[in-house]
């Protein structure tokens, strides 16, 4: 005969059921804010959810008792799934799954650990959807933000470490932004445009397709571009044949990966745009107290403070959407920013006192 439940499993078991019902709820909000294959994947979690509360409620039976609050993370992302239902939600759903809390609970099934497990892949691959169609002009926005604020506020200390003037700080962190600002934006422009442009220099040409019906069938040299494209010789030449028999509607492409590269990269104007503004709206935080009269120790210690909030926003921006730990990464930006700030500082000190 089995022992009794004590009063921390019941506890724990209340605290479970909870979490798993707000999880459940968590997965059907989601599912409204996408359509086709996404809202079918995510319904379909939200039911394994509701298995999983079910095992919870079947331990229980008859001492459930009063309805437990589910805890502050899973009641945080039931909240933006409701309100928001984008990559960055998918990112700390993928997080929060990863927690796998039931491979250490006796009283979870091992296929409820399996459950959570896969659910953390299927919501890895759902978030990298989002992220690859990010990844250019989010790359130069995030860049361009992160390099404004550390150069500009290396260049702002470098400058008031030396002694000069206020208006000649407050003069030389305008010009620190508006200078790059252009060059980053200047600079995103030419490297995604190239890039772009290195990739439909390797796209299969539209022009193709019209020589199909006028190839050799028993030369078959259509096999030649599947193979130069990496297939097998076997491959290339079941490929070909198909193609060919459907000559006049289809061109020598293996697959649609051209438009989905372009897609992932940007454009070159988008990432242009987003570098400026990015860039500027960064290096606008450390002239901030300048702008606003401050002056001396106040002016720098309030830019650096300024400065440090923005660099761990950023930083937990990043951490959340690339899978890695969200304050790792807004130390590491922090202690990346404040080393070149102080680099800048030092040599300022050193001028001045040159001068003087």
């Amino acid at each position: 005969m089995s022992s009794l439940p004590s009063d921390a499993d019941l506890r724990r078991w209340r605290r479970h059921l909870a979490n798993e019902r707000a999880e459940a709820a968590v997965y059907r909000d989601l599912a409204l804010k996408y359509d086709g294959a996404e809202r079918e994947i995510l319904a379909a979690i939200a039911t394994a959810e509701e298995r999983h509360e079910q095992h919870w409620l079947n331990l229980l039976g008859e001492q459930v008792g009063q309805p437990v609050r589910a805890d502050v993370g899973t009641r945080t992302l039931a909240f933006m799934a409701r309100h928001f239902g984008s990559v960055f939600v998918l990112a700390l759903v993928q997080r929060f799954e990863a927690r796998a809390s039931y491979k250490t609970d006796d009283d979870a099934t091992a296929t409820m650990a399996a459950d959570e497990q896969i659910h953390e892949e299927v919501i890895r691959a759902l978030a990298a959807r989002g992220r690859d169609r990010l990844s250019g002009s989010f790359r130069a926005a995030v860049f361009g933000a992160n390099d404004g604020l550390v150069s500009n506020l290396a260049l702002i200390l470098g400058v008031a470490a030396s002694g000069v003037s206020n208006q000649t700080v407050l003069v030389t962190g305008l010009a620190g932004l508006l200078a790059g600002a252009l060059s980053m934006g200047a600079g995103e422009y030419v490297s995604v445009s190239s890039q772009r442009e290195l990739l439909e220099a390797s796209d299969p040409s539209p022009n193709v397709g019209s020589a199909l019906t006028q190839l050799d069938v028993n030369a078959n040299e259509l096999e030649l571009v599947y193979r130069a494209r990496g297939m097998s010789p076997d491959e290339a030449k079941d490929h070909a044949t198909t193609v060919l028999s459907q000559a006049g509607s289809a061109s020598p492409e293996a697959g649609g990966h051209g438009m989905e590269r372009h897609e992932a990269i940007g454009t070159g104007l988008g990432a242009a745009v987003s570098s400026f503004l990015f860039f500027a709206s960064g290096a606008l935080i450390p002239v901030l107290p300048y702008l606003f009269g401050a002056t001396g120790m106040t002016a720098v210690v309030v830019s650096s403070v300024l400065v440090g909030i923005a660099l761990l926003a950023t930083g937990v921006i990043v951490g959340l959407l690339s899978g890695a730990p969200p304050l790792r990464r807004a130390l590491r930006q922090l202690a990346i920013g404040y080393g070149a700030a102080a680099i800048t500082w030092v040599l300022g000190l050193l001028v001045g006192g040159g001068l003087g």
